[in-house]
């Protein structure tokens, strides 16, 4: 046999055996939920509910109506999951779930589509005080993160900074909140608001425009330039697939950690909704355990048939 004949299977059957091996490494997580009856709703929820005279049962209906009636919508989550390579039901549990839990769905499509050219339009900034974002992660404490290349990881590092010198602290003569990175410099207009279909913050999107980007071909989205952000996830069109890249990355962090869970929805939305899904993935592996689902993703799980029945 001749000698680089020799090599040629050599490495074929070394890729062979170690993908063999991967395989056998990764823990496939079912469908189905771990807990047989649902966990606690958060407060927080349970108020926004009442205030509305509302039930979660109804904002449920409501959601799950408004996905079933509208055949372009669907056609459009269909597009974006196939982009990303996951299945569709994974972006209805997401959309599902934060219309149940966190917002009602508006009555018609359209809505969000004017509320999207409405913030276009608007004068907004991140910022804190009179401080922009983007002067503030040119202070020194910054600058190990400075060498990320994704955006992903360029965000996550610097909320990491955030958290560790400056949240509740003084730093540089700044009496900083405690909060979190996002609630104090991307909520502008209150803390805790979310928006569009998807329910996506302003720096979720800015986490995932890298992916989004190499996947769609979108331009990437600046801090600088927060009404394109808002837009961006404010208008359904635009938001599905930011909504579809959260999903690809949560799959895909727990698929690092030795988790397939791309055959249940409950626990992306889980993920969806709790975010910091690479600690997260890493928890659940020292840990030895299984990804479990919290109330948002149980609901999923348990009206996965239904759910599927409207996108089919």
């Amino acid at each position: 046999m001749k000698p680089y004949r020799a090599f040629i299977l050599a490495t074929l059957a070394l890729l062979a055996f170690s993908v063999v091996t991967e395989a056998r490494a990764l823990t496939k997580v079912p469908p189905g939920n771990r807990s047989a009856t649902q966990p606690g709703v958060p407060y927080g929820s349970v108020s926004r509910t009442r205030a509305t005279n509302g039930s979660f049962q109804a904002k449920y209906e409501k959601i799950r109506d408004l996905i079933a009636s509208d055949k372009k919508l669907q056609s459009k989550i269909k597009a974006a999951a196939r982009q990303f390579g996951i299945k569709p039901i994974h972006m209805v549990g997401a959309i599902v779930g934060e219309h149940t839990y966190n917002v009602d769905a508006l009555d018609r499509m359209q809505t969000y589509y004017v509320k999207a050219i409405s913030y276009f339009k608007s004068d907004i900034e991140f910022k804190y005080g009179s401080e922009n974002v983007m002067k503030f992660v040119k202070r020194p404490e910054f600058a190990a993160c400075s060498s990320m290349q994704d955006s992903y990881d360029l965000w996550e590092c610097r909320e990491d900074v955030w958290e560790t010198s400056f949240r509740g602290k003084t730093t540089g003569g700044t009496s900083w909140p405690n909060n979190r990175f996002g609630a104090v410099f991307f909520q502008p207009f209150y803390a805790g608001q979310t928006f569009g279909l998807g329910q996506i913050n302003p720096l979720t999107a800015l986490r995932v425009t890298d992916l989004v980007s190499r996947v769609t071909g979108k331009r990437k989205l600046k801090a600088r330039k927060a009404n394109e952000v808002y837009k961006n996830i404010m208008d359904p069109d635009t938001s599905l697939v930011y909504i579809a890249a959260v999903l690809r990355t949560s799959i895909d962090a727990y698929k690092a950690a030795g988790y397939d869970i791309s055959d249940n929805p409950g626990i992306t939305a889980t993920l969806y909704n709790l975010g910091d899904v690479r600690s997260r993935a890493a928890a659940t592996r020292a840990k030895g355990a299984m990804p479990s689902e919290n109330y948002y993703g149980w609901l999923i799980n348990e009206k996965q048939g239904e759910l599927e029945a409207i996108i089919r």
